[in-house]
Order: structure tokens, then sequence, then C-alpha cells
């Protein structure tokens, strides 16, 4: 697994290294208090906005994380951000998570797009043997689209975090395995397939 730089390009979104060039296209559709209900992290700020950003950065640094701007093709405008994060080359395994996108693109093919062309990337290029997701035990949107994408319900790990507010959240835990893979992508295909 050689972790570098890339942009991933769909039909819908293209998903470019994450920088502080996007910090005022994702102030601009970011900062609702209600995107980052489930998120551990609190995000209604610009200079909020900045850390989020910076922290994203550190670990890519540390090699831990490829994070990335979700960019719509059509307008050419950043509508959110995912990552590639937990990488573990030894045991070539990799988490998709920390996404969210404005609330107009939300339940659109933008985030199906995207999470098909992580995973696309994460089994055909860097040959990963498991892709894990995550979401809180309360977020059954987020738990629904994790499914829809043909990911296995694996567990939950009790009190796993401290949200930014000081709740306890428990984390349910997903994968798609590389054995999975060829089902799951032929699902998405379809999916995104369909007229919007």
């Amino acid at each position: 697994m050689e972790i570098q730089l890339i942009t991933l390009e769909g039909r819908v979104v293209r998903l470019e290294p994450l920088s502080m060039g996007h910090h005022a296209q994702l102030c601009e559709v970011g900062l609702e208090p209600e995107l980052w209900q489930w998120i551990p992290e609190r995000v209604t700020t610009p200079e909020e906005m900045r850390r989020y950003i910076q922290a994203a950065l550190d670990a890519q640094k540390a090699g831990t994380a490829l994070p990335f701007a979700t960019v719509e093709r059509a307008s050419g405008r950043a509508i959110g951000s995912t990552r590639f994060g937990n990488i573990d080359r030894a045991n070539r395994r990799v988490e998709i998570g920390w996404t969210w996108l404005g609330t107009p693109w939300q339940r659109t093919a933008a985030n199906t797009e995207a999470k098909y062309l992580m995973m696309r990337h994460a089994f055909e290029t860097w040959k990963c043997i498991r892709v894990e997701l995550k979401t809180d035990s309360l977020n059954q949107r987020s738990r629904r689209a994790i499914l829809r994408l043909g990911a296995k319900e694996e567990g939950t790990l009790r009190q796993h975090m401290v949200t930014w507010y000081g709740r306890l959240r428990h984390t349910v835990y997903y994968s798609v395995l590389d054995s999975e893979w060829p089902a799951v992508k032929a699902g998405l295909e379809a999916k995104l397939a369909r007229p919007a």
C-alpha cells in the first residue's frame, strides 16, 4: 500500500486532496450545527473548520490518513469532506469515514459515488483485504446508508468516544472484505447508473 496524494474522479464528484484552500467553500456549506450532531468534533465557526482541516492534514503528514475535499463536478465547488483513516499497511486495511456533506447534497449520488471511488481505490489499487466504516449507534440514517452501500455490520464498541458535548458515544462498526468487493462494486455501480 503506497499512500500518496491522489484525486479520485467520478461522474458527480471529484475527491481531491484536502487543503486550506478549501476552507472558505467548506465554511459556506459546512457550519450548520445539525451536520455535526453525530460527529465527535464540533465545527460551527470558521476557526473550528480551520482546526478540523489542520487536524486532517496533521494525520496525513503522520501517514495515518488521506483526507479529501468532496467537490461537485458540475459547479467545481467543495461540498463536503471525507477521508481514508486508520491506515494499517501491515494488515492491508483502511477505514473510510470522517464524511460530511452540506445539506443540499445529502441523499444524492454524491456520497454513494464518493464511497464507491474510495472502496475501488482501496481494493483495486492498494489491494486492501478489508475496508472499515463506523458511525454513532444513535445515527440511524448513517447506519442505513452504510448498509445500503453493501457493508456488513460487525458489532458495537461501547463507550467508544466522548463527543464534543460530553455524551459517551457507542460506535457501530461495519466492513467490506476483498472477497465481497465484486458484489458490492456491482451493487454500487447499478445504483449509480440509475437516473438522478
